[in-house]
């Protein structure tokens, strides 16, 4: 879970669908809604207008404190088992 900074959406929450590791960007779930036009084909023979998501990129997202629900930045330590996994600064909760 994700909370957008900036940009039209901004104070937004969403679940991340996809990143883009190359373009260093992130689809988020219902931030960033663009219409695009279909061509008619097999799957939609219809054609039309179609509402979907856009990539965000990654400097405008921060991730959600799992204790607060609120945005935090991240860091990465070693845990007991000497593996290492990322921590939410806010609370210092282990981040799934």
């Amino acid at each position: 879970m994700v909370f957008v900074n900036t940009g039209k959406d901004k104070g937004k929450t969403g679940k991340v669908l996809k990143v883009l590791v190359s373009e260093q960007r992130a689809i988020v779930e219902g931030a960033n809604i663009v219409t695009k036009s279909q061509k008619p084909s097999a799957k939609n023979p219809q054609g039309g207008f179609v509402k979907m998501e856009a990539p965000i990129h990654i400097s405008n997202l921060n991730v959600l404190d799992p204790q607060s629900n609120k945005p935090t930045r991240i860091g990465r330590r070693k845990n007991e088992e000497g593996k290492l996994v990322r921590y939410a600064k806010k609370s210092g909760e282990e981040i799934k």
